[in-house]
């Protein structure tokens, strides 16, 4: 169904009734479908949503509001949460803001002709949410071109958030999936590793590597080779099973040889175990011994700074989180807000705490909102879409607002909105962010009229025919890029 059709009528008919009348009659007890225009009317019965199920509001910025429906009815709205984090964390932060994951090292930090510590190497974690594993290469080779090669121990200060680990297969039961992955002060490649299957044409069948290469992970089972035609992205089963301190990916399934090779990523350790590998497997190739291993603990107020990595911007890293929806970035943004806000030993209560206490310094309506993990990967979250609005509103006329808008997925273009309206005179026009979860759609942003007026919307809907209202939201979308 092309909702895009008739959008010219549909202005003459603002023009001739007013989009003030359609309000009149909602706010008189009238059905939703009625207090819209033609063509968004029939957009809407064809979801067979009801009206409670909904709310929507449609606003000028700066201006009267269009269409407010349900605005104050507190909704999960999944990872359009996303929003209210990232805002809050820009606000608290400020863009500039950057992670510092340092060592540390006993005395004045040199080591002796043989390349030892007087005492154990220490790494003071951040919670840099984007540590990579390339980063952490380089960081650690700082500590080679100083010097240090033999280690006697290695211990993460990890103090400056409390005890935040989750199990991983609460939410959905799907642990090993990096969408469900935990937050930690020391987080290296998103705590996942890539199983990269490489075709071995000659021996028609599929090498499994494990990146990065660790003597905990292993592979069993295997991916049967097929001579078809690629069909397009290889379907492969993972199971992770634990085992000690290690774990076994177990694998099965069929893929195209035609596919060429592909990987799936997957967490198989938690975020202290995987550090560890990762760090062992590292400071091995660079030419370092470690004695004793790595533990938890606290850096010496006396110790002294030896090397260093600084994160990028806190205005570029909320981009990785809005555009792609990241987790547990989005986790530890506002763990780190709590930290900077309310102090060290941070949880996503003081998190969430700080984050409420930002936007109401904004004006912000938070009346029956809840921010658990900051991510919106979770049943209890609610936000109102009266609130979220006024949250937009402020976020356009803050000094920060091109960091904000920048962060957000373009429609048609790119993240997570790139496939929708593609062909649409929207393709372009609106910077969105969308939530989704069994029984949640939401989707909410700015979009830019003809005329060079923009509107922000918000469209949150709960219940088990939520995924209808997807065809709603674009011709609602398509509709307000046409004003």
């Amino acid at each position: 169904m092309n909702f895009g059709v008739g959008l010219g009528r549909m202005r003459r008919w603002v023009v001739s009734t007013g989009f003030v009348a359609a309000v009149a009659a909602l706010a008189s007890g009238a059905t939703l479908a009625q207090g819209l225009p033609p063509e968004l009317q029939q957009a809407w019965r064809a979801t067979r949503l009801s009206e409670n199920e909904v709310s929507i509001v449609v606003q000028e910025l700066n201006g009267p509001r269009l269409v407010a429906i349900n605005a104050d009815q507190p909704r999960n709205p999944a990872s359009v949460m996303k929003m209210v984090t990232t805002w809050a964390a820009l606000s608290g932060l400020g863009p500039e803001y950057r992670w510092r994951t340092a060592f540390y090292a006993d005395g004045d930090g040199r080591p002796d002709a043989q390349g030892g510590l007087k005492g154990p190497l220490y790494l003071k974690a951040a919670g840099d949410p984007l540590l990579s594993v390339q980063e952490l290469w380089s960081l650690l080779r700082e500590l080679r071109l100083r010097g240090i090669k033999n280690l006697s121990e290695v211990v993460v200060d990890r103090s400056v958030f409390g005890p935040v680990a989750i199990d991983t297969g609460a939410f959905d039961g799907a642990a090993d999936r990096p969408y469900n992955a935990s937050p930690d002060a020391l987080v290296v490649g998103l705590g996942a590793v890539r199983l990269s299957f490489q075709p071995d044409p000659v021996a028609r069948k599929w090498v499994p590597v494990i990146d990065p290469p660790s003597r905990n992970i292993r592979v069993a089972g295997e991916v049967l080779w097929s001579d078809q035609t690629c069909p397009g992205s290889p379907s492969v089963s993972t199971a992770v099973i634990a085992a000690g301190g290690g774990a076994t990916i177990q694998v099965s399934g069929t893929a195209a040889g035609s596919c060429g090779e592909f990987s799936v990523y997957r967490l198989a350790l938690s975020q202290p175990q995987h550090f560890e590998t990762v760090f062992r497997q590292i400071w091995g190739e660079l030419g370092g011994t470690l004695a004793k291993g790595v533990r938890d603990g606290v850096t010496p107020a006396r110790a002294t700074l030896v090397a260093w990595h600084d994160s990028e911007s806190l205005s570029d890293m909320i981009r990785h989180v809005n555009k792609f929806s990241n987790n547990v970035m989005a986790r530890l943004l506002l763990l780190t807000l709590g930290a900077e806000e309310v102090g060290r030993g941070a949880t996503a209560q003081t998190g969430a705490q700080a984050a409420l206490r930002i936007l109401q310094t904004q004006s912000v309506d938070t009346r029956g909102w809840a921010i658990d993990n900051g991510a919106g990967l979770s049943r209890d979250a609610r936000l109102t879409a009266s609130g979220l609005a006024s949250m937009l509103n402020a976020a356009w006329n803050s000094p920060m607002m091109p960091e904000f808008i920048s962060s957000l997925a373009i429609v048609g273009v790119d993240g997570t909105v790139r496939r929708r309206l593609r062909s649409d005179e929207a393709r372009g026009r609106a910077h969105l962010k969308t939530g989704t979860l069994r029984d949640v759609r939401a989707v909410a942003g700015y979009v830019l009229g003809a005329s060079g007026r923009r509107y922000l919307m918000v469209s949150i809907a709960n219940g088990e025919r939520s995924t209808a209202i997807r065809a709603f939201d674009d011709a609602l979308i398509s509709w307000l890029s046409e004003r």
